[in-house]
């Protein structure tokens, strides 16, 4: 049986109230979340992140343009069926937007958005090509795409190194959950192999052996490649780096994409200062937006999260989410004169989000993040990210801000969203309107 918990609504309405009543008072966001399981670790801290900030609208501001936010969470435990389950379950109560936070989810939702006029936020993960608004006029992964993420990382390597032209002749180890979301990045890293002479070692780890990775480290032991990537999520994180200690893989040379949370770093001690993340957001709560939801909603007891994780790099992402889904919101609200907005209302929200560096001062993300803009065409935006160190206890900002290889990655995004269209036969071409000016 589905596990649901309902942590906002409007107080004239119940969990039994009708949709048709609900969608006149308040505005429907379902989260999906998974607190259990070997993804929980994961998942947990980007779940409470997620709901505080709606939470924290909802107690500050009344929700969004006078209207409160109905926030319901749906257990997937990042299973696939189960995050349909989810999807059906709430689909009859008209949320706004569907996060899936699961790439497996999300590529079971694609095709169901544009005909239930449901927009999926899948944040800087899923199917990199749904960046391509022209094609996929149902979905949204900002800041960045997975491709994204990997010419970032060579190109960080690469300064390490001297230059990208001193890759050629290197070993580049590449550790991934063996799934959809490890599994995207492998012809883009082929490419970049080609292009700069260095050598990919592989090391695919599956779901079922992420807390189990012995054989893939002695592997590394043997191959001793000169750097490592990782591109991983729940338990695999915290052993792959427990076990790169273990070997006495040096830590300065082992980067990963953007979701290791400190957690995961601090269960392999000392040996894992050193180990890199990217990130595009602040890890800490010296924010005005975190003050926020530290007074009206964490001191208050309506989070489920410890005072101690708000702020983390996770706590912080799940933020960032909700921040991404309220802005659509409002935006909708904005071009439609209407209070209570649809999920077609908040499709058009998304497309003309432009959250500048006034708009972020405004927020109280000052400094948080960058200003990104999204378009009719682009949904992803393929914002620069940047570097973190671990330090024993926390990450530290260690980079400048690193561009992605446009050059290179959009070719790809355009050719992976014109094959995928072909795959689906009788994928539909983009009907909708365009607001941007």
């Amino acid at each position: 049986m589905l596990r649901k918990t309902l942590f906002a609504m409007l107080a004239t309405t119940t969990l039994a109230a009708p949709a048709a009543v609900r969608a006149e008072d308040s505005i429907f966001v379902p989260l999906f979340t998974y607190r259990t399981g070997a993804f929980g670790g994961s998942g947990t801290p980007i779940a409470d992140g997620m709901h505080d900030y709606l939470s924290m609208l909802n107690e500050r501001d009344g929700g969004i343009g006078g209207v409160k936010l109905a926030i319901e969470e749906c257990e997937t435990g990042y299973d696939t069926k189960k995050g349909l389950e989810c999807y059906e379950a709430v689909k009859p109560k008209g949320p706004v937007v569907v996060n899936p936070w699961s790439t497996g989810i999300t590529l079971s939702l694609i095709p169901k958005a544009a005909v239930d006029k449901i927009p999926i936020l899948s944040m800087a993960y899923g199917l990199s090509a749904s960046a391509q608004g022209d094609t996929f006029p149902w979905v949204f992964n900002p800041p960045d795409t997975y491709w994204d993420g990997m010419s970032m990382i060579l190109k960080y390597i690469g300064a390490q190194a001297g230059g990208l032209d001193k890759l050629k002749g290197k070993k580049i180890g590449y550790i991934y959950l063996d799934a959809g979301f490890g599994k995207e990045p492998l012809p883009f890293l082929d490419q970049l192999a080609k292009d700069y002479g260095f050598e990919t070692k592989l090391y695919p780890v599956a779901a079922a052996e992420m807390q189990n990775q012995s054989a893939q480290w002695l592997n590394v032991r043997r191959d001793r490649p000169d750097y490592m990537i990782m591109y991983g999520w729940g338990a695999l994180q915290p052993t792959a780096i427990k076990e790169a200690v273990k070997i006495g893989y040096p830590m300065e040379k082992f980067i990963s994409i953007w979701w290791p949370s400190e957690a995961d770093a601090k269960g392999a001690g000392e040996g894992a200062v050193g180990f890199k993340t990217l990130n595009w957001h602040a890890a800490n709560a010296d924010f005005p937006v975190i003050k926020d939801i530290q007074k009206l909603v964490v001191e208050k007891g309506k989070s489920q999260s410890p005072k101690e994780a708000v702020g983390t790099v996770l706590y912080n992402r799940g933020v960032y989410n909700s921040m991404l889904i309220a802005e659509a919101i409002r935006n909708a609200q904005k071009l439609t004169g209407k209070k209570a907005v649809n999920g077609e209302d908040v499709r058009r929200g998304f497309e003309t989000m432009n959250v500048d560096a006034a708009r972020l001062k405004e927020l109280g993300m000052d400094g948080f993040t960058g200003a990104f803009k999204l378009t009719c065409a682009d949904h992803n935006g393929h914002r620069p990210t940047f570097v973190q160190r671990f330090d024993g206890t926390k990450y530290v900002k260690v980079s400048d801000w690193i561009e992605p290889m446009t050059d290179k990655v959009m070719p790809l995004l355009e050719a992976d969203a014109k094959a995928y269209a072909e795959k689906n036969a009788g994928w539909p071409k983009r009907t909708e309107a365009c607001d941007a000016k």
